[in-house]
């Protein structure tokens, strides 16, 4: 049994996302994943209540943040990742695929010309199976896509955190019908994550709890094999493929999709104020592709 580091996770109920702090126990080096930006859309105001938390934590155990990680580009929170940056520093991390979405959402968004899609925004872009430290703790970066072209996984120490790719074994799996998913390859990425241990450790990124159960993020790979409403043991490529694309043609967009992703690509940076002192946010009219084809 690992014991290497401390899992510390923080729910963000306005969003459903969960954000977490990854402590390497012996350096006290830490690595953030996913962290969130409150964003009130109604208002246009951002805010750092849940970025405060990790910060409060951080601040509270003595670490040293080496390490900001993100799973993909977000459609469903905005990124706090440079707020924390400022604040206690560490290197905005992705997968090296994120050239793709960034390419995508240039497009939709007619974003500035000094927007280059080549990951430049981030510290590091990191490649599949890339291993990396947090402290002296081995981590490595397994590429997911599927979701979205850039999913990344990240295993550390017994422990797999999978982003939005899978939920917890009552909710099933992401959908895949954002630009650039698919659901065949979302199928085989699965299947490449539950190929790990059965006892290693799943940190989801996102809980929509049925049956009015508490939130949870915390499951096994053993346990995703076993009772995924998705995934389980038993069901087919095609029988996955053809409930995934059934199921996302009923799913409303995600409400903070078009703020988050044109921060989201650019690494949490939020756009710089104009003449007026004031920042702005594009939101194309009657434009979003908001299928895969």
């Amino acid at each position: 049994m690992a014991t290497g580091t401390t899992v510390q996770a923080f729910f963000d109920d306005a969003t459903g996302t969960v954000s977490y702090v990854i402590v390497d126990n012996a350096s006290k080096r830490a690595a953030i994943v996913d962290p969130v930006l409150d964003f009130d859309f109604k208002s246009g105001r951002t805010g750092t209540a849940q970025a405060d938390r990790l910060l409060a934590y951080v601040r509270e155990q003595g670490l040293q943040v080496q390490w900001i990680l993100e799973t993909h580009a977000h459609a469903d929170h905005l990124s706090s990742a440079r707020h924390l940056q400022a604040q206690v520093g560490g290197r905005i991390a992705i997968g090296e695929h994120i050239r793709e979405v960034q390419a995508t959402f240039k497009k939709l968004y007619n974003l500035e010309r000094s927007f280059l899609p080549d990951g430049r925004q981030f510290d590091h872009l990191f490649k599949d199976n890339e291993v990396f430290k947090i402290g002296e703790v081995e981590a490595r970066a397994l590429l997911v896509p599927g979701h979205t072209p850039a999913d990344m996984a990240y295993v550390v120490d017994g422990a797999v955190f999978v982003g939005d790719t899978l939920f917890m074994p009552d909710v099933g799996t992401a959908r895949a019908d954002f630009p650039g998913g698919d659901a065949h390859t979302l199928y085989r990425s699965v299947h490449r994550i539950l190929a790990l241990p059965p006892e290693t450790r799943m940190y989801v990124c996102h809980d929509y709890p049925p049956n009015d159960r508490p939130p949870a993020w915390e499951t096994t790979v053993a346990a995703q094999r076993a009772g995924n409403i998705h995934v389980r043991e038993g069901v087919s490529e095609a029988e996955f493929v053809t409930m995934r694309k059934t199921r996302d043609a009923t799913l409303d967009v995600p409400t903070l999709i078009l703020p988050s992703i044109q921060v989201n690509i650019r690494a949490g940076q939020l756009p710089a104020a104009e003449g007026n002192g004031i920042a702005y946010l594009r939101i194309p009219i009657n434009a979003l592709p908001l299928r895969a084809p």
